[in-house]
This record gives structure tokens, C-alpha cells and sequence, in this order.
């Protein structure tokens, strides 16, 4: 499973990262970001329910 974040998109909810602590982060300034490595999967089920819970649908997932 591929994920990424659309940064132009995100407002910085922070509930990926409250969904799935172990695929997401958020930076500095409070933007959603994936934890090193969570780029191409891993994420699972949590990340499925991260991309939901996004009240912006900045998360976006594909199958490879």
C-alpha cells in the first residue's frame, strides 16, 4: 500500500496521527507527515482508518 499526504490540502487536524501513531506524525508546524520508512505501506488497517477519519481527505492510499 502506497500512501501519501496532500500537503496543499492538509489543515493539520492531527487525527492521522491520533488513528494511526505508528504510519503518522505531524511537523513542526503541526502539518500531517509519515514516520520515516511508511512511504511505500506498512500502514495497514490503521492507515485505512486514518485516510477516513481526515476531515479534509488529504490522505490518500493505493494498493501497488
Amino acid at each position: 500500500m502506497r500512501i501519501s499526504i496532500d500537503k496543499e490540502t492538509c489543515i493539520g487536524a492531527g487525527q492521522c496521527a491520533l488513528t494511526a501513531p505508528g504510519v503518522f506524525t505531524q511537523d513542526d508546524d503541526g502539518f500531517s507527515e509519515l514516520l520515516p520508512g511508511r512511504e511505500d505501506g506498512g500502514g495497514g488497517p490503521m492507515a485505512r482508518e486514518a485516510a477516513r477519519a481526515c476531515p479534509v481527505q488529504a490522505i490518500s492510499l493505493s494498493d501497488d
